[in-house]
């Protein structure tokens, strides 16, 4: 196989992976989309739908993971091509794993779906629109290797940890007030925590893409509030 012929075929394999990264992506959104509307609206059948999705994002995880191996393995690459590599079998673990997150919060709204909710919830589902934005950014920035767009979307997860403080210090002043809400509170502090935690996967995305966009292994801190102070 001449060199021009290898070229044609690892540009369309590495197209099939990217479409494949964006397919994992759209799942993730749809994970946590769905499990915090399953919360919000105490709607079962959304949050079985979650649940029942899971095994498609982990087969194409899997999917996705055993491709890019043997992407390596055939063509050997070097440079930007191994850099897209290693960025998308990153990409796919952390994809899973905020796709994974949706799943817990669709089992918690199925353990609270017949509970008459304790207050309105408002910032739970702008955690979670965050997150999917975070994830969106992520898929264009890495179709497009875009920095610019990777650096963005580590800063929003400043946003999603000032939202998470909120909702805790809401339920406190609410368990403080009326002992009786103690459990439900305790487990919508325990979605905003798990919806912090996809944040923070998301985070992972941009310093994944921020590498193979740069060669050079960038903190997400560079781009994000100060510890303890305003950006």
């Amino acid at each position: 196989m001449n060199s021009t012929s290898t070229r044609k075929h690892m540009d369309d394999e590495l197209e099939i992976i990217r479409s494949a990264i964006m397919k994992l992506g759209a799942m993730a959104e749809s994970s946590v989309r769905g499990g915090v509307r399953a919360l919000q609206h105490r709607d079962q059948e959304m949050a079985r739908k979650v649940l029942e999705d899971d095994d498609r994002s982990d087969e194409l995880a899997s999917w996705l993971d055993s491709s890019c191996l043997e992407f390596i393995a055939r063509y050997q690459p070097l440079g930007a091509d191994l850099r897209t590599m290693s960025c998308a079998i990153h990409m796919t673990v952390d994809l899973e794993r905020i796709a994974d997150l949706g799943v817990s919060v669709a089992k918690r709204a199925l353990q609270m779906s017949d509970q008459e909710p304790i207050k309105p919830l408002l910032d739970i589902p702008r955690m979670g629109d965050l997150v999917c934005s975070m994830v969106d950014m992520a898929i264009r920035a890495f179709l497009n290797r875009d920095e610019e767009l990777a650096k963005e979307l580590c800063a929003l997860d400043d946003q999603v940890d000032d939202l998470q403080s909120q909702v805790v210090r809401e339920l406190l002043a609410i368990m403080l007030e009326r002992p009786s809400t103690i459990s439900q509170a305790t487990s919508l502090a325990e979605v905003a925590r798990v919806l912090e935690r996809a944040g923070d996967h998301a985070t992972n995305l941009g310093e994944h893409i921020l590498f193979m966009s740069t060669g050079k292994r960038l903190k997400a801190s560079q781009f994000r509030r100060p510890i303890g102070g305003v950006r």
